[in-house]
C-alpha cells in the first residue's frame, strides 16, 4: 500500500536488537556498547560513591576521636557582631580573640579561637585541641558531617558515571565513524552499476 503523502515514516523502537537484513555487525555493537555503558555507568558510580561517602565519614569520625573539647577563658575582649561581619565577611556569628587553655601536659598555652561577640575578657569558652593540645577547628558532627558525607558520595558517583558515559560515547563515535567509511566502499563498488541501470 502506497504512504500517504505528508506522512512520517513509522520509528521502529529498538531496531537494532531485532533480526531485519539493515541490520550490520556494527548496529548490534552499538546496541550493546551503549547498554554496557548504562550499566557500567550505573554500577560503578553507584559503587565509587559509597566507596567515597564511606571513606569520609571514617575520616570525619577519626578526626572527632582525634579532637577534644578543652574549656578555655579569654584574655581579652571579643569584638562586636558588627565588626566581626566588616572583618570576616561571612557573617557566620562568631569572632576570633585571643584564649587561654590548659594543654593535657599541664602547661598553659594561648591562642585565637571563635567565641561568641562581644565576650568579655574572663568568659569561659570551649575550644578544641589535638592531642598534643594544640588549637583545632571543631569536627563537623550531627547534620553537617552527614550532609558533607552524603555530598561527597553523590560528586563522586556523578563524576565516574560520567566518565564511564563519555568514554562510551567515544567508542559509539568511532563505531559510527567506521560504519560510514564501510558504507562509503560499498557504495563505491556498487555505483557504477547503478549508475548503468539508471542511465540504460
Amino acid at each position: 500500500m502506497a504512504r500517504t503523502q505528508g506522512a512520517r515514516p513509522r520509528r521502529v523502537r529498538l531496531w537494532r536488537w531485532r533480526r531485519n537484513p539493515l541490520r550490520r555487525r556494527s548496529d548490534l555493537a552499538e546496541a550493546w556498547l551503549v547498554l554496557a555503558a548504562v550499566v557500567l555507568a550505573l554500577l560503578l558510580g553507584a559503587l565509587s560513591g559509597l566507596t567515597a561517602a564511606g571513606a569520609v565519614d571514617g575520616s570525619l569520625a577519626e578526626r572527632r576521636e582525634r579532637t577534644t573539647p578543652v574549656p578555655a577563658v579569654l584574655t581579652e575582649d571579643a569584638a562586636g557582631l558588627s565588626a566581626s561581619v566588616t572583618q570576616d565577611g561571612d557573617g557566620d556569628g562568631g569572632v576570633w580573640a585571643k584564649v587561654r587553655w590548659t594543654a593535657p601536659d599541664g602547661t598553659g598555652r594561648t591562642g585565637r579561637a571563635e567565641v561568641d561577640p562581644g565576650s568579655p575578657a574572663g568568659t569561659e569558652a570551649t575550644v578544641w585541641t589535638d592531642p598534643e593540645g594544640r588549637l583545632v577547628s571543631a569536627p563537623p558532627d550531627g547534620a553537617e558531617a552527614q550532609f558533607q558525607t552524603v555530598m561527597t558520595g553523590i560528586t563522586v558517583a556523578v563524576a565516574t558515571g560520567g566518565l564511564v558515559l563519555l568514554g562510551g560515547w567515544l567508542a559509539r563515535a568511532r563505531l559510527r565513524l567506521r560504519r560510514l567509511a564501510e558504507w562509503e566502499t560499498e557504495w563505491r563498488q556498487v555505483e557504477p552499476s547503478w549508475r548503468r541501470r539508471m542511465t540504460g
